[in-house]
């Protein structure tokens, strides 16, 4: 079966902070699962380098869009590297081929009369002399009254024209805009509302979306589906190419979304191999994103595919919460945030997997704090899962010369991890992550507490036929674990399976070969709670 992974882009404007990594950590999981499982996984994403954030960036540092663009792009791959993301295409907007293929989509759509030209009205700055992209407005939301950009309220989720905004500014220079006539073109997004009405309803009944994405559709559908501008007067993106509009950029209604399809088709390209198995009607889709991003998945981006008639629309929406960082908004104008690329120097990349899946905003805004953070490492990666890890495999190496003990794993075991594996998988098929990491941290406790009770130190003593049993299962636990873990926790076990010369590469229960253990290493390393007060304080200084 096609699985298809979409990971939202990121605006190559700024470093990532872990708001972004806690909404697109989910994809990752998947896809490693999904390969395990033995499915075809095909994971996307890229930097959005074509964005309004982009320019302005740009002209604060008086330098090329490029330059930030390249800046920001390669650090994203750094990063992504370093936390162990799998994406099988990475790539950005700004490419050659990006530009070819959402122009292809922009001209199909038109040729099937779902996108038409009309005169508008539009926010024109005379101070700048030049029409103002929605993010270039700031002003007051017409609807919940708190401070909003032109495009969206981030305070309700409105979605917004820049001439609803109340007491509206240039970003620019700070002056009141004034309005112009100007020619657009439209895409007709209200003519789906039937078919996406149909569409949302079948996704709620069948419990493929978060929440946050029901309510905020419906919402919207309710509300009725409006015509939006896909066309923009801006000074970079990707070209209408339609003669004596040359001028004006296809709007990131359609750019940004289209990179999905843009990126499979690159990857096809790229490996030689043929896409369309995850634009049929037999694949399943997952699209990963923080809840700002909703309807661009659960209605721009279905119509867009509804308009093109390729099936099947997106299966599941994985839509975050938002992330908070010691109880407050995580702010980068104020530079309140944790930077990835900093905290990728002193922590362990499965440490932040760990603890942005285990605390992930699923349903609910959910907090970092400095303090949870490493004691989640303490007590839970160190002292529940690399402990039991450590302390049987240091046994063996002691009592046994390394010599992995041979026995028939106890029914009991065997069954406990069956079960660990079908519900895991269930739950992560469901986008439940952190409830399925949740229940693989109970069989590691319960390992724990096995190794206790049977006291294999006593064992070796009274009877070492049984102290082998008793270690034999838990290296098949140790195995196994380490096997669930890999979506989750790559690192930590990769090592394992190098412990234990391991080599599967299926989501199934497996046993471990006879070997001499030559090769035991710790897991993880105690963090000093000291740290605690280090880490806040940087941030408070960092705010400064």
């Amino acid at each position: 079966m096609g699985i298809f992974i979409g990971g939202a882009w990121a605006y190559a404007n700024g470093s990532l902070h872990l708001g972004h990594i806690s909404s697109l950590l989910p994809g990752d999981i998947l896809a490693r699962y999904y390969r395990l499982k033995g499915d075809k996984v095909l994971y996307v994403s890229g930097s959005d380098c074509n964005g309004t954030p982009i320019t302005i960036r740009a002209r604060q540092e008086g330098v090329a869009p490029q330059v930030i663009t390249d800046r920001y792009h390669e650090e994203f791959l750094d990063c992504f590297l370093k936390l162990g993301f799998s994406y099988d295409c990475y790539t950005r907007t700004d490419t050659e081929h990006h530009h070819k293929v959402v122009q292809e989509i922009f001209l199909e759509l038109l040729d099937k009369g779902h996108i038409y030209k009309k005169e508008i009205e539009q926010t024109y700055c005379e101070e700048c002399a030049q029409f103002l992209p929605e993010r270039y407005v700031e002003g007051i939301c017409p609807v919940c009254k708190e401070p909003s950009r032109g495009d969206q309220c981030d305070h309700c989720s409105t979605i917004l024209e820049p001439l609803e905004l109340l007491n509206s500014r240039c970003k620019l220079c700070g002056n009141p805009p004034t309005a112009r006539f100007t020619e657009h073109f439209y895409f007709a997004l209200s003519s789906f509302q039937g078919q996406l009405e149909n569409y949302v309803q079948s996704a709620e009944t069948n419990k493929l979306w978060r929440e946050n994405a029901v309510s905020l559709t419906k919402r919207y559908l309710k509300e009725g589906l409006q015509d939006r501008a896909v066309s923009r007067d801006l000074p970079i993106g990707v070209s209408v190419p339609v003669a004596g509009y040359q001028e004006k950029k296809i709007y990131v209604w359609i750019e940004a979304v289209s990179g999905y399809y843009t990126a499979s088709k690159l990857w096809a390209k790229e490996t030689g191999k043929d896409d369309s198995a995850f634009w049929n009607g037999s694949a399943v889709s997952y699209y990963v994103h923080g809840k700002d991003n909703i309807p661009f998945h659960s209605l721009i981006w279905p119509g867009i595919l509804a308009g093109l008639e390729k099936n099947p629309l997106p299966t599941h929406i994985v839509s975050n919460e938002y992330l908070t960082l010691e109880k407050n908004k995580l702010s980068t104008s104020k530079n309140w945030a944790v930077w990835v690329p900093d905290i990728l120097e002193r922590y362990d990349p499965d440490s932040i997997r760990y603890f942005l899946t285990i605390n992930a905003p699923e349903s609910r805004d959910a907090d970092f704090s400095w303090k949870e953070f490493i004691y989640s490492h303490n007590s839970e990666l160190l002292g529940a899962y690399g402990n039991f890890v450590n302390r049987t495999l240091k046994f063996i190496e002691k009592s046994f010369d390394g010599f992995l003990p041979e026995k028939t794993i106890s029914s009991a075991i065997q069954d406990k991890v069956k079960a660990l594996y079908e519900e895991t998988g269930r739950l992560i098929e469901e986008a439940s992550f952190k409830q399925g990491l949740e229940k693989v941290f109970e069989q590691v406790r319960f390992s724990n507490k096995y190794f206790d009770e049977k006291q294999p130190w006593k064992q070796i003593r009274d009877n070492e036929d049984i102290c082998k049993q008793t270690l034999a299962d838990c290296v098949y636990l140790i195995a196994n674990l380490s096997q669930i873990l890999t979506p989750f926790l790559p690192f930590s076990s990769e090592k394992v399976k190098q412990m234990l010369h391991i080599s599967e590469t299926n989501w199934t229960p497996f046993f471990v070969k006879p070997i001499v253990l030559t090769n035991v290493e710790t897991l993880f390393e105690k963090i000093d709670p000291s740290r605690i007060e280090e880490e806040l304080e940087r941030l408070n200084q960092q705010t400064h």
